[in-house]
């Protein structure tokens, strides 16, 4: 890729490097439309975009929007297309679909093309936005100058459907909360309104962040780049506790000044491209749930989890920053990579304590934690019929009506029970398997070892019971 200069901007100016990655989007173009229409200074704005798109999706479509001024980059790997709309510069890095290597890769190609804004915004490629959302964004991120150097904001989006009519004008802002550490060993977030937003005159303390929304200080596309070895999931948590080790501070916006697209039913997805025809065909190098898998194991590298190595020289500029450390991020977040840890204060959603240290005893800090499960129960048709309670000529899975799940530890304790009623049941039956996840916290030590799935009738008579043990 063809290196920049950089720019050399007055710390004082307003110019935003504004990155999009998009995997064939049908909202890309509305959303820059909103962008760029809604902004105060559209001249300031530098959009790239990294364009993934199939050969139905051609660059015509631009100038149909009103696009124009176009000329095109050659850089060593791909064409850039330069556009212009309301005096914003747009960049369309052009990657045909099947060459992608997700959505990570995708950003990370964005960031190499930083030239010295004084800020940048992260979105995704669906998005409507407040009128004049850039000089909200810099005004709370200003506003935050006296308690953090390199503040961050950052956040889950409140939702829109671009077949809904307009976002609603009374959207709550939202806090990030945990909601698991995966069965791969990646926490997940979820969210909540903020409580008491319209009383709030300045962003809250955030301890996640969002990959959709991210708005600082230009240097964090430097500072903090993506890792184009992940794939997709783990992207927010690496990013929560790189940035937070470089000395960035994550805020939740307490106004709201965009919103998102999360359904997303009608749009092709890279799991639905990069899949095995396509590999057999060799039309896609890899399979979309190979890099997943290799990008998991990074990330439980990265983290420690589950006895796998600490991050060391082989994450490069990829790893961890110097001016705090990972211990302190999980006093900061309550959290406790290694081994799933989670705090009660923040399954309870308390804000973050600035400074938080971990004690000086382990045995202390573990007394702290409870460990968070994600177990996924995965059981055939054939497994259940083989281990039938009775000869009957109904097959025993789609027979049943009442699904009782148990999971225990190694020394046959009991750490969590679930019942599914006749509709529950349907929703986790699959073709022939029968495929649900289990998410509880029990205590640290206790490590989920074996499940047991119990199938019943209406009569609650026994159809079958299925042990088998949990991998890894």
């Amino acid at each position: 890729m063809t290196t920049l200069p950089a720019l050399h901007q007055d710390a004082h100016d307003d110019s935003i490097f504004v990155q999009i990655a998009s995997y064939r989007d049908p909202q890309l173009l509305p959303t820059l439309v909103d962008l760029i229409g809604k902004s105060r200074r559209p001249r300031r704005m530098r959009i790239v975009v990294c364009w993934q798109h199939a050969p139905d999706e051609p660059l015509g479509a631009f100038w149909r929007h009103g696009f124009g001024k176009w000329r095109v980059e050659k850089t060593d790997a791909w064409d850039v297309h330069h556009l212009d709309y309301l005096d914003a510069k747009v960049e369309l890095i052009d990657v045909p679909h099947l060459a992608t290597q997700g959505a990570c890769w995708a950003r990370n190609l964005i960031q190499q093309r930083y030239r010295g804004e004084r800020y940048t915004l992260q979105l995704d490629s669906h998005h409507r936005f407040v009128v004049r959302w850039d000089a909200l964004l810099i005004d709370m991120l200003e506003s935050l100058r006296d308690e953090s150097p390199k503040p961050l904001l950052t956040a889950y989006l409140p939702a829109f459907r671009p077949d809904g009519g307009p976002p609603p004008a009374d959207s709550a802002p939202l806090l990030m909360v945990f909601s698991r550490f995966s069965s791969d060993g990646v926490a997940q977030f979820r969210s909540n309104a903020l409580p008491d937003w319209p009383t709030l005159t300045r962003p809250v303390r955030a301890r996640f962040y969002s990959a959709h929304f991210a708005f600082a200080d230009g240097h964090f596309a430097e500072n903090v780049q993506h890792d184009p070895d992940y794939f997709f999931q783990g992207e927010e948590i690496s990013i929560s506790v790189r940035a937070f080790t470089h000395g960035y501070d994550l805020y939740h916006p307490h106004r709201v000044a965009a919103w998102h697209e999360y359904t997303r039913k009608q749009s092709a997805k890279v799991w639905d491209d990069h899949s095995t025809g396509a590999k057999e065909n060799g039309h896609v190098e890899q399979h979309w749930s190979e890099r997943n898998a290799r990008a998991m194991q990074r990330n439980r590298e990265l983290f420690g989890t589950d006895g796998h190595s600490l991050a060391d020289d082989r994450f490069g500029r990829y790893g961890f920053g110097t001016v705090r450390t990972i211990a302190d991020y999980e006093a900061y977040a309550g959290l406790d990579f290694a081994r799933r840890g989670v705090q009660q204060t923040l399954l309870d959603g308390l804000p973050p304590v600035p400074g938080a240290v971990r004690p000086v005893s382990d045995a202390a800090w573990c007394a702290s934690m409870l460990r968070s499960n994600d177990v996924r129960v995965c059981v055939h048709r054939s497994a259940f019929e083989r281990e039938a309670t009775a000869a009957d000529a109904q097959p025993v899975l789609s027979s049943a009506t009442l699904a009782r799940v148990a999971i225990y530890d190694a020394a046959g304790t009991a750490l969590h029970h679930r019942t599914l009623d006749a509709e529950q049941l349907v929703k986790h039956r699959s073709a022939d398997w029968l495929d649900l996840h289990a998410a509880f916290e029990a205590t640290l030590e206790r490590i989920p070892a074996r499940y047991v799935v119990e199938l019943a009738n209406d009569a609650g008579q026994l159809l079958s019971r299925v042990e088998q043990p949990i991998d890894g």
